[in-house]
């Protein structure tokens, strides 16, 4: 009788983690987290970028239509309120970039420029995203 009242003793402790397993397991999870987090960390500001552009492509398409009805695209005093006075947006309301900044508009001899500061939100800082630029990576 003892033998078996020892091997359900044995049987049922055996059921739990002890605490160097658990202590391996951890260091295991942390060292995955530690390749896989520096990788996903810059994602969110790469796929901000991508969105203003999809957005500045929007924009660009309402200036095209208002350049094919008035045959010029709307000058820089202007700006983008022309296209909502006009209609050119269903909502009624223009898109902003990733980081909920209005977008800046020029326009040129060759055409015109949408400009979006990022997240700085200041002129000349290196994460400035241009629509020509946008339209470079497309190609």
């Amino acid at each position: 009788m003892d033998k078996k009242i020892d091997s359900k003793i044995y049987k049922y402790s055996k059921k739990a983690f002890t605490l160097m397993e658990l202590m391996v397991v951890i260091i295991i999870l942390g060292l995955l987290a530690s390749f896989v987090l520096p990788s996903l960390t810059g994602k969110s500001d790469e796929a901000k970028v991508k969105i203003t552009c999809i957005e500045m492509k929007n924009i660009a398409q309402a200036i095209k239509m208002y350049k094919i009805d008035n045959s010029s695209y709307p000058s820089t005093s202007e700006g983008l309120n022309i296209l909502i006075e006009k209609k050119y947006f269903e909502d009624g309301k223009l898109p902003k970039d990733s980081w909920g900044n209005p977008f800046i508009y020029t326009d040129g001899e060759n055409g015109f420029e949408l400009i979006s500061f990022g997240g700085d939100k200041s002129e000349g800082g290196s994460d400035d995203i241009y629509y020509s630029k946008c339209q470079e990576q497309e190609k």
